[in-house]
Formats: C-alpha cells, sequence, structure tokens
C-alpha cells in the first residue's frame, strides 16, 4: 500500500496533476522560519496506554515470567502488575491520535502471545489517555494510581 498525503494526487508514474516532463516547483524555507497555525495533524503525540487482560488461572510464576519477556522484547512497557487471573500492562505510545494508540494497544496481547508466552487471556479493559490529561489527573490526584517502580510486579 502506498501512502500519500492528503491533498496529494497518487500518481504511480503514469498520469498526474502534471504534464509530462514538466518539473515541480519546489518551495523554499529561510532558516529559523517556523510552521505556522500550530503543530501539524499528523505528528506523533504521546498517550499513556491502560491494557487489562484476564482469563482462566495460570501459574504466577509462567505469568511473572512471560510478562518480564514481553517488557524485555519492548522496553517501552513501563510497569506490569499481576495475579493467577488477571493482568494490567501500562505503557506509553508515540501515536498520530487516540486511534492509531489504541489499534496498536489492542494488537499487541494477542501478537506476543506466542513469543512471550503469555497466558491465553482475553482483552477485558483499555484505556487510552493522552499526555496532559494524564499529568492532569496525576497532579489532581485521581488519575491512575503512579506506577509502582518500572517493571513486573504482583497485584
Amino acid at each position: 500500500m502506498r501512502r500519500v498525503r492528503p491533498g496529494t494526487p497518487a500518481s504511480r508514474g503514469g498520469t498526474g496533476s502534471r504534464a509530462a516532463g514538466e518539473e515541480r516547483a519546489l518551495a523554499s524555507v529561510a532558516a529559523g522560519d517556523r510552521f505556522e497555525g500550530g503543530e501539524p495533524a499528523d505528528t506523533p503525540r504521546l498517550w499513556h496506554v491502560t491494557l487489562s487482560v484476564s482469563g482462566k488461572e495460570a501459574p504466577l510464576p509462567e505469568v511473572r515470567r512471560a510478562l518480564e519477556q514481553l517488557a524485555h522484547d519492548h522496553p517501552f512497557l513501563l510497569t506490569s502488575r499481576y495475579a493467577v487471573d488477571h493482568a494490567e500492562i501500562r505503557y506509553w505510545e508515540e501515536a498520530r491520535d487516540l486511534h492509531d494508540a489504541a489499534a496498536v494497544a489492542l494488537r499487541l496481547w494477542g501478537e506476543h502471545r506466542q513469543t512471550a508466552g503469555l497466558p491465553p487471556w482475553e482483552i477485558v479493559g483499555l484505556e487510552v489517555i493522552d499526555r496532559a490529561t494524564y499529568h492532569q489527573r496525576v497532579a489532581e490526584g485521581y488519575g491512575p494510581p503512579p506506577a509502582s517502580p518500572v517493571g513486573v510486579h504482583p497485584f
């Protein structure tokens, strides 16, 4: 699949918006010039993700080992909390918008179930909030509890 900026024609070397042999005009930008109008819409942002999973009981040492393997494979994971029948994974995701961050989060458990040896649990909860909301909640004392030290911990 070929990605094209919105509003630009998707030419595959054949007919486009320019006549054959016509050059595209380039616009120069002086050093130090700033983009007017704020951040471009497709600039990645940070999203705080909390993914909750649960299912049939699994041996606690196996759950811990699997979550440690997931954290090793993907060092972006902040913290994981676990019990014999459920777990919660918290991390920061860089994505263009909430939809992209949520899509990545919803694939995380299933895509790494086999390689990390994760239990066959299902996703039962997902929260994705932007960085400003996360920090506002923490400052007001009603946000997600501050992450226990980074790593894998029992509930």
